[in-house]
């Protein structure tokens, strides 16, 4: 090697590099202890795998499920959803899912599941509606909250996860405003990876819970706008499957919702019904859309999986160098598919890979930080990630 040259070995992009599967859904549902699998204990995953609403009925696993969990499937596909993996937690009784320590330890093996798989990216968890519900003076006490909460740290922790929230059936527009504030002050920072929607949804004497509809809706408008259909938002579509809603909500109503956090569906005349709002729970202003938090995470999930061969080079200031040119060729794409604002490309995003964002204690822990600072199309806000990449 000659004097001053670094040679770098960076593998090619190619059609087989692992895809970023947006609409790809996960339904958490229950298995109760009379369809335990032989050999079951709490907390077991029965793992479905289903490519249409069809074949729910021929896996002859999909019928541990409970039923919530299988007809939000198939109003899933009924919404354009075309792949889906359905996990069965093994559950004693629904006080396993009723308290912060029951609920951890009984979906510790869902965690564990989720944590070695790359392909889901949309969670719903329709049978978790059903825990039980309590109304109190202006506010809603659920027990069954400890059990959102788990699920929406566990998409919080993969960083490229999406929860779409159920409340709980028979909730007023009061109080199903007073339980998103609840949630969201109990979500914390967690609240950007999740959106609620309201009301339930009927057809004939069916009621059900509107994620398994909605989930459908936001693979449908992923697809519909492939290869970076996270930058539309999944608003303004009609639902599949659906004649009515539990309550009747209008155009006027959607306001005072939204502020809440809550996406309305509304009834209108010659559509049916229309999802009407594209709002997280979060109360950052960075996070509000649906659209800014899954355009992040995208670009986050993907720079991670770019920089996976990091980890067996020497950490030394010249791969700082290389880091940040394969950053900012990634950015240059989203940018170029309409992901990011800027009206030329690198005008509104940065990207630091320095002695700054990388000080002797991260070198030592054989780390390379990437600090980039970028604006979804949609936002109002300029985000700030930092990329931990190496070790």
């Amino acid at each position: 090697m000659n004097p001053g040259i670094l040679i770098t070995h960076v593998r090619a992009s190619s059609a087989d590099e692992r895809s970023l599967h947006t609409d790809h859904a996960g339904f958490v549902g229950v298995v109760t202890p009379s369809r335990w699998p032989l050999g079951a204990t709490p907390g077991a995953v029965v793992e479905v795998e289903v490519r249409a609403a069809t074949g729910l009925d021929k896996v002859a696993a999909a019928s541990l499920l409970d039923p919530a969990t299988r007809a939000g499937l198939r109003a899933y596909f009924a919404n354009g959803g075309e792949r889906a993996t359905a996990f069965g937690v093994c559950i004693r009784a629904p006080s396993d899912l009723a308290t912060p320590h029951a609920v951890a330890r009984t979906l510790e093996p869902l965690r564990d599941r989720l944590r070695s798989m790359d392909e889901v990216s949309l969670i719903a968890a329709p049978a978790f509606a059903y825990l039980p519900t309590e109304a109190a003076a202006d506010d809603v006490v659920w027990p069954g909250g400890a059990a959102w909460l788990e699920l929406l740290s566990i998409c919080a922790e993969s960083g490229h996860r999406f929860l779409i929230v159920d409340p709980p059936r028979g909730l007023d527009e009061a109080d199903v405003r007073a339980w998103a504030r609840r949630f969201r002050t109990s979500a914390g920072a967690d609240a950007s990876f999740a959106a609620l929607y309201w009301p339930w949804l009927a057809a004939g004497d069916t009621v059900l819970p509107p994620s398994g509809a909605i989930v459908g809706t936001y693979a449908r408008v992923d697809l519909a706008n492939a290869p970076m259909g996270v930058r539309v938002a999944p608003a303004n579509v009609e639902l599949r499957g659906w004649t009515d809603a539990e309550a009747n909500v209008g155009f006027r109503d959607a306001g005072a919702l939204l502020e809440d956090g809550v996406n309305p569906i509304v009834a209108s005349p010659g559509r049916g019904l229309v999802v009407w709002g594209a709002r997280t729970l979060s109360q950052d202003e960075r996070w509000r859309q649906v659209t800014a938090r899954r355009i992040v995470s995208v670009i986050t999930e993907r720079l991670r999986r770019d920089a996976e061969w990091i980890v067996f080079e020497s950490m030394r200031p010249e791969l700082w160098q290389v880091a940040a040119r394969m950053v900012r060729s990634r950015l240059d794409g989203f940018w170029s598919a309409g992901m990011l604002t800027g009206d030329t490309a690198g005008s509104e995003y940065a990207v630091q890979c320095d002695e700054e964002t990388n000080p002797r204690a991260v070198v030592d822990r054989g780390e390379i930080h990437v600090s980039v600072r970028m604006r979804p199309v949609t936002a109002t806000e300029f985000v700030e990630i930092e990329l931990q990449l190496g070790r």
